[in-house]
């Protein structure tokens, strides 16, 4: 109930974005389980940047933040355990919608064990947006996944 109060007193923007937010993340969560991952990134893409994405200028860098707030109240409001790719597709998406050019990131290591754990993360201008970890640097990334809409 308390949830529900927060989210009720929320200037009518913010909750819009949250709610598309929750709604793209059970989405990307369940294309990443059904289908194909090229498929889900034509799929993204093509939501990405359609003709109701807004230019840059209509809004602040502030909206970066808000997209990222309402990315991190989603995934602790979804059930289950969100990943690192959910999370960084969702606000690939959210931000290409506002004219917006991230950089999705995939890294690789190994841990203590040797074991190998990837981690993924979204940059603009060079800076992580959301996944940044204390280690990242650890983390090698892939090569660019381009993605082939033909």
């Amino acid at each position: 109930m308390k949830s529900l109060l927060k989210f009720v007193r929320l200037p009518a923007r913010d909750r819009l974005l949250l709610l598309k937010a929750f709604i793209l993340l059970g989405l990307v969560r369940l294309g990443l389980w059904q289908l194909p991952f090229k498929r889900l990134q034509q799929f993204l893409y093509k939501i990405s940047h359609s003709p109701q994405a807004l230019p840059v200028s209509s809004i602040g860098c502030g909206s970066i933040h808000k997209i990222v707030w309402a990315v991190d109240v989603s995934s602790h409001l979804m059930p289950g355990h969100v990943k690192c790719l959910a999370r960084a597709l969702t606000t690939q998406v959210l931000m290409s919608r506002r004219g917006y050019m991230p950089d999705l990131r995939i890294g690789v290591a190994k841990d203590q064990n040797n074991c190998l754990e990837a981690h993924a993360w979204i940059e603009l201008e060079g800076s992580v947006v959301i996944g940044l970890l204390p280690d990242l640097k650890r983390f090698v990334p892939m090569p660019s996944l381009g993605i082939d809409l033909l």
